[in-house]
């Protein structure tokens, strides 16, 4: 996959689902898309100094120009050539059907949180063997900073959590949200099914970028935004300034609600799988797991 960014000036984008072996045609339909731009009056610029990139043949791929993954192109509309109507345009209100928020769904392995937020943060890629990885750079973080995460804020010893966060029987939750959002300098909006609110973590970090995930009390999943045309990729991705995602994120939720798909977290019957006991509660949960070590739980 390639990071790409195209500056507009009406703002930055990121530029989804596109490989070196993507075409011309496909890096203009996606700067389309994000922009408005229309395919035939762009003009894409890259370098510094700028330096304007061939778009003549529609076909060649992108690994014949001069750009590379990570690289910001810059977008101008050029005036003198004929304009189209851009398809994809997200805020094009004459679409038979505009693009809308969804879940993806993610196996609920323990891990959902991890693989979630993996996908989300880089653009749509959909990797549940990154879990181990992921809970390894957050135990590295907690490992490196004892002070900001002590037993008071961890609520277990540094080390103790760090053996804890490794483990592929365990959950993450807000600490771990928390701990991710400043790693991937992006927010980190997670939707609550049951409450039907938004938690928004690095909210106040000045963060430009925004991901969204949806929780129903012990499963994660990820949101995106669904676009009408399938050859167009999901965004995962959004602006902090793109409060029309969050209103349609509140919708789901609720929607959500009033279906029940949730999981009262202080009501749900539990077992111990290593003891048989029977436990009432995420609160009686952890506490039996600090009697008694047991982490090993299954909903009845």
């Amino acid at each position: 996959m390639l990071r790409l960014r195209c500056k507009t000036r009406q703002g930055t984008y990121l530029l989804q689902g596109l490989t070196d072996m993507s075409s011309v045609r496909e890096l203009q339909e996606r700067i389309a898309g994000a922009s408005g731009i229309s395919e035939p009056g762009q003009r894409i610029m890259v370098g510094y100094p700028p330096a304007n990139l061939d778009l003549s043949d529609g076909d060649a791929t992108l690994r014949d120009l001069p750009i590379k993954s990570g690289d910001t192109l810059i977008v101008e509309e050029d005036k003198s050539k004929p304009a189209t109507i851009v398809k994809q345009c997200i805020n094009d209100q004459t679409l038979p059907k505009a693009p809308a928020i969804v879940r993806r769904v993610v196996p609920a392995d323990n891990s959902c949180l991890f693989t979630s937020v993996y996908y989300v943060v880089e653009g749509g890629v959909y990797d549940p063997a990154c879990a181990p990885e992921m809970r390894s750079l957050i135990a590295e973080i907690v490992a490196s900073d004892p002070t900001s995460y002590s037993e008071a804020v961890l609520g277990k010893g540094n080390e103790e959590y760090c053996l804890w966060i490794r483990r592929d029987d365990t959950w993450g939750g807000a600490i771990e949200v928390s701990i991710l959002s400043k790693f991937y300098q992006c927010e980190i909006c997670v939707v609550d099914t049951q409450t039907v609110r938004i938690d928004r973590f690095g909210e106040d970090a000045g963060y430009s970028r925004r991901v969204l995930l949806i929780y129903d009390g012990i499963h994660y999943d990820p949101l995106q935004r669904q676009f009408p045309d399938p050859s167009m990729p999901p965004m995962t991705i959004f602006s902090t300034t793109d409060d029309d995602a969050l209103v349609q994120a509140l919708e789901l939720a609720e929607e959500a609600r009033k279906k029940r798909k949730f999981t009262d977290v202080n009501r749900f019957a539990l077992r111990c799988m290593v003891c048989q006991k029977g436990l009432t509660g995420q609160l009686a949960a952890r506490d039996h797991a600090k009697e008694t070590g047991h982490t090993n739980f299954g909903e009845v």
